[in-house]
C-alpha cells in the first residue's frame, strides 16, 4: 500500500512515533504499522488549532462505512492503553485504526488485515478535538 501525506498535531505526532519506535510493538511483522510510521514521517506536524476539522485525529469519534459489507461504525480512535472496542474505543494502532488515522471525510482507505483488504470510507467526523480545544482529554 502506498502512503498518504497526513497532517498530525504535534504531540501526538511526537507520542505516535515513541510507540512505533518501542520495542514493544514490532513493525516487521505488522505492516499496517510501517505504513502508519512511513505516513508519520512524511506527515505535516502542525499546532492544534492548525489541523483541518475534516482530518481524523487521536480521540476522534468518527462515522466509517465498510465498502464491501456496507455496515456502517462509530468508534473513537485512542492511544493503546485506552483501547476498549466494547466502549467503542478502537486503538490507533489496530489495522483500521491506523488506516483511518490522518484521514479527511469523505477519503477511501484501504488497509491489508488478516482477512484480505480492508476498504472504508469515512462518511463523518462526529468530534474532533483540535476544532473543539478540547485536547486535554
Amino acid at each position: 500500500m502506498t502512503s498518504r501525506s497526513i497532517v498530525v498535531n504535534r504531540a501526538d505526532h511526537d507520542r505516535l512515533a515513541g510507540l512505533l519506535r518501542s520495542a514493544h510493538f514490532g513493525l516487521k511483522d505488522r505492516p499496517y504499522l510501517q505504513a502508519l510510521k512511513d505516513e508519520l514521517e512524511g506527515s505535516r506536524p502542525a499546532p492544534p488549532a492548525r489541523i483541518p476539522r475534516g482530518v481524523v485525529t487521536m480521540r476522534s469519534r468518527i462515522r466509517v462505512r465498510n465498502l464491501d459489507t456496507d455496515e456502517v461504525e462509530t468508534f473513537t480512535l485512542t492511544y493503546p492503553e485506552e483501547a476498549d472496542l466494547d466502549e467503542g474505543k478502537l486503538s490507533v494502532l489496530s489495522p483500521l485504526g491506523s488506516a483511518v488515522f490522518g484521514a479527511r471525510v469523505g477519503d477511501v482507505v484501504r488497509r491489508r488485515v488478516p482477512g484480505g483488504i480492508l476498504s472504508i470510507k469515512i462518511e463523518r467526523i462526529l468530534r474532533q478535538p483540535e476544532g473543539e480545544g478540547t485536547l486535554d482529554m
